[in-house]
């Protein structure tokens, strides 16, 4: 787990699964491949197997072992609802937000299908926890529009878009049921422009839906000096989190054990 995470929507990752593959135009340049890819091959590190996907179940428990209340942003190094990333596996990862639930946790997919999918059957009960906010990744219009739908065809008590890269006019956003709004440009070498418009009329949409709207970056080849102020100033809104107690700290370590060793821990146990 990253405890100070540079993104800045967000004040941590946890990664129980790594790795993805390709599967829309917003991935061509994917920060996540070329950190792991750079690692490839080297004995011991933790993407010693580069992108390729993994489940990290010793990654399970982290949560748990972290007291003070954090925003999480979970697999920010790959997506929780690949398809090589079983039902079962998954329904672990769920069991763990749900028990460590004094956290936020934001996770964010462009299997968007497969989210709906399973919040809407094997794990629907999860979907009505208002600390789990569930979002899809919005590129363009082809491949981010669809899964808009897909997200507001699920039951989450929370839902937020992560339209980043931005890489087009989206025209009129469908914002019915969506919680929040993150706009960002894509950043790092090879990096596609966007177009002040673009962020101007996403602005102008969540204003007048009342949603929260979140500016992350212009992006770049170097980000840090195109920064992050639309318009002269900077953008911070969430939606409201909920304060739920932290564990006792021997029922925290003691909950922690029993996910080391395999065991599904639930609510009140």
């Amino acid at each position: 787990m990253s405890l100070l995470s540079k993104i800045e929507w967000t004040d941590a990752t946890w990664n129980p699964v790594r790795g993805c593959t390709k599967i829309s135009p917003g991935c061509k340049h994917c920060y996540a491949e070329r950190f792991a890819e750079r690692f490839r091959g080297v004995k011991g590190h933790p993407f010693e197997q580069g992108f390729d996907v993994r489940i990290v179940p010793h990654k399970l428990s982290e949560p748990l072992r972290w007291s003070e209340p954090k925003m999480v942003f979970v697999n920010s190094m790959s997506d929780l609802f690949h398809e090589e990333v079983p039902q079962s596996y998954i329904s672990r990862i769920v069991a763990t937000m749900r028990l460590a639930r004094w956290h936020t946790y934001q996770v964010l997919t462009k299997r968007s299908a497969r989210l709906r999918e399973v919040l809407t059957d094997q794990l629907r009960a999860a979907a009505d926890e208002p600390h789990i906010w569930w979002g899809v990744s919005v590129e363009d219009r082809k491949y981010g529009l669809p899964r808009i739908a897909d997200l507001q065809a699920t039951p989450a008590a929370v839902r937020f878009l992560s339209v980043e890269p931005l890489l087009e006019d989206l025209g009129e956003l469908p914002l019915r049921g969506i919680s929040w709004v993150i706009v960002g440009g894509e950043s790092g070498p090879g990096a596609r422009p966007v177009k002040e418009e673009w962020v101007l009329s996403i602005r102008k949409q969540c204003r007048a839906a009342r949603v929260p709207f979140f500016f992350k970056q212009w992006g770049g080849v170097r980000k840090k000096s195109t920064g992050r102020a639309l318009r002269g100033r900077t953008y911070d809104a969430f939606p409201e989190r909920v304060q739920n107690p932290t564990l006792p700290a021997t029922v925290r370590l003691q909950c922690a054990l029993e996910i080391e060793r395999g065991k599904l821990v639930q609510i009140g146990a």
